[in-house]
């Protein structure tokens, strides 16, 4: 669990170094086995989305962190990496509203800061 944190933390800074729109942290360990952390966030356009993905992968590889899967791909408008406990959305703002993980996630519960993990 203290990985994960460690992770959700370089995660979420190099998303809004990137000036990623709307993170949200949603703790999800007692509610599905399937990770223990989502990471949201809203990018304003395809080169704004392609650079917070790029971001996240430089920052977690330099900290050691392997993404084991990535779905999406350079003209995509969801881009979804999974390290493990913890995983990452990118969102166009569209898709962001259209699917709606906050909804669907809502057993979760919202990270309001980094101090909190």
């Amino acid at each position: 669990m203290k990985q994960s944190k460690e992770l959700v933390k370089i995660a979420v800074k190099a998303l809004d170094d990137k000036k990623g729109e709307d993170i949200k942290i949603i703790d999800i360990e007692n509610v599905s086995v399937i990770a223990d952390y989502f990471i949201l966030a809203s990018a304003s356009n395809t080169n704004q989305l392609q650079a917070l993905v790029d971001s996240v992968e430089e920052q977690l590889s330099k900290s050691g962190y392997e993404c084991r899967q990535k779905e999406g791909n350079m003209n995509s408008t969801w881009v979804l990496m999974d390290y493990g406990d913890v995983i990452v959305h990118v969102f166009s703002k569209e898709d962001r509203l259209f699917y709606d993980l906050e909804r669907i996630w809502k057993d979760g519960k919202i990270v309001e800061s980094l101090e909190e993990l």
